[in-house]
């Protein structure tokens, strides 16, 4: 497989960042021609992510992005991923893929949570929780509103739940570890960027109600009726 690397991007404009080539707009995905394409295709993938975000990819199929360089991912069961979105409006990017969850977070974040998730009292237990940073990688999914996307997620093929947006710069919406002695806002970065802490320990807590929840209708559904 081969590696592809965005060019660098152009510094920040009133709030917004520039690729090497201008950002391209979601609302109508084109091919590295400029023409639409009806069907989405690998190489459009890749395109859409390296020049409308300045993320590395992965030639496929599928497509991959590298987790590590604007990124890492906690990765937790859907389920449980579900849950946590129902309770924390404050997350960065989410996909989904099959039954499992990506919650993207601040680069150097997967170094992180194995401490933490000893800090919080969470260390040796199954949880079905795990984290990618450097040389990881994860699916590329489909672009929000992206030609011949409907039923996706039902295919399994990864899609996004709370997708990035082109031309913006994604780490100051990455959760991320509060600087010591800091105590505003939500956490992260110091800026507004949410806190790893909270989306771990909440991650953690619906990964075990989850494990608990399909382990208590597994037994209900092979018990044995009793009569009396």
């Amino acid at each position: 497989m081969s590696l592809t690397v965005p060019l660098p991007r152009a510094p920040l404009e009133g709030g917004r960042a520039q690729s090497h080539a201008q950002a391209h707009d979601a609302r109508a995905p084109e091919g590295p021609s400029g023409a639409s394409s009806a069907a989405p295709y690998a190489g459009s993938f890749a395109w859409w992510y390296e020049k409308g975000l300045g993320w590395a990819t992965v030639a496929g199929p599928p497509v991959q992005l590298l987790t590590g360089l604007r990124f890492d991912v906690l990765e937790l069961p859907a389920d449980a991923g579900d849950a946590v979105l129902r309770r924390t409006a404050a997350t960065g990017p989410v996909a989904l893929h099959g039954e499992r969850m990506a919650f993207l977070v601040a680069a150097g974040s997967a170094d992180e949570v194995p401490g933490l998730l000893d800090w919080l009292e969470w260390g040796g237990i199954a949880l079905g929780l795990t984290a990618f940073g450097a040389d990881g990688r994860m699916p590329a999914p489909e672009p929000p509103r992206w030609p011949c996307a409907t039923g996706a997620a039902a295919q399994g093929a990864a899609v996004w739940l709370r997708p990035p947006e082109p031309g913006r710069e994604v780490e100051p919406t990455l959760p991320a570890l509060a600087p010591f002695g800091y105590e505003g806002g939500d956490g992260g970065s110091g800026g507004g960027a949410p806190d790893l802490v909270r989306l771990v320990d909440a991650a953690a807590t619906e990964c075990h109600r989850a494990r608990l929840l399909r382990g208590n209708t597994l037994r209900t559904r092979t018990q044995p009726l009793a009569f009396s």
